[in-house]
């Protein structure tokens, strides 16, 4: 089976990765890498008085870079002497915040699997990052990869 019919077999089929608590270390870890240290992430008695949402809620960008630990977790590997690599997003919607010591898991639908040119596979995947105990996703994006064979 080709590297493309690999994958164009997985279409429409999803996968969830376990779940991972976000806490005030991990966000405070991120506010010091991105140098974002905005109150709404860092300063939890000051959230809880001047936020809407009860306390700290974690950056946008750390819940969609998560989706990086999520795929690893809960992806297929790639097959043996073949790389995957980030190509970008097509679209991004952070829907709901995350409030620091909430759970969240990733979701991934393979929507697409097409051939760029020979032994490179771009993949389309629909995510979201669901949180524990709420109907919204904090996100929602379309993710895409490629798959270069070596």
């Amino acid at each position: 089976m080709s590297l493309l019919e690999q994958y164009t077999a997985r279409i429409g089929q999803s996968v969830t990765s376990d779940w991972l608590t976000v806490d005030q270390d991990r966000v405070n870890q991120f506010a010091d890498v991105t140098l974002d240290h905005q109150f709404i992430h860092v300063d939890p008695e000051r959230a809880a008085r001047e936020t809407p949402f009860g306390g700290p809620i974690a950056h946008g960008f750390l819940t969609l870079s998560l989706l990086s630990h999520f795929a690893a977790a809960a992806l297929p590997a790639f097959p043996e002497k073949a790389i995957g690599i980030n190509y970008g997003f097509d679209k991004v919607r952070f829907l709901s915040p995350v409030r620091v010591g909430s759970r969240v898991r990733g979701k991934f639908t393979l929507a697409k699997a097409e051939e760029r040119k020979p032994g490179q596979i771009q993949l389309t995947q629909e995510c979201s990052v669901e949180i524990e105990g709420s109907d919204t996703p904090a996100l929602a994006a379309q993710w895409l990869s490629l798959v270069v064979a070596g």
